[in-house]
C-alpha cells in the first residue's frame, strides 16, 4: 500500500490577526478528507491560537467558532504540534496549551518540511 501524500500547514499567525487562523484548519480537515495525512505547526505568534482558552474568543462572520473548527480537524485526524521555543519566547507554559496539540521542539519542523511532499505557510 502506497504512503499517505504529507502536507504540512505552518501557521506563524496569532490572534492579532484573527482572519488568519481559519484557514490552516480547514484546509487540513479537507486534506484529511482526501486522505492525505495533514500537520498544523505553530511557531512564533501562531502558538497563541492554541493557547487554552483563547480560540473560544474568536469567531468572524457566520463562521463557527475558532475552537469548533479546531475541534472538527482534530477530530477528523489533523495533527498539532506547537514549538516550544516559540512558546517559551511568549511565556507560554504546556498546561498553557490545548491538550490535543503537542508541543515540540525545533528539530521537528526541519523534518517535517523534508517529509512532506507540500508546505503552505500562513
Amino acid at each position: 500500500m502506497a504512503e499517505k501524500k504529507k502536507v504540512l500547514y505552518v501557521q506563524t499567525s496569532g490572534l492579532d490577526t484573527p482572519e488568519r487562523t481559519y484557514a490552516p484548519f480547514i484546509l487540513a480537515t479537507t486534506a484529511v478528507a482526501m486522505g492525505l495525512d495533514a500537520t498544523v505547526y505553530f511557531l512564533i505568534k501562531g502558538v497563541t491560537v492554541v493557547q487554552r482558552g483563547e480560540a473560544e474568543k474568536v469567531k468572524l462572520g457566520s463562521f463557527p467558532s475558532l475552537k469548533e473548527v479546531m475541534d472538527q480537524a482534530v477530530k477528523a485526524g489533523v495533527k498539532l504540534m506547537v514549538c516550544d521555543q516559540s512558546c517559551q519566547l511568549l511565556g507560554l507554559t504546556p498546561g498553557n496549551v490545548v491538550d490535543y496539540a503537542k508541543i515540540v521542539g525545533a528539530a521537528t519542523l526541519n523534518d517535517l518540511v523534508l517529509d512532506a511532499d507540500a508546505v503552505l505557510y500562513f
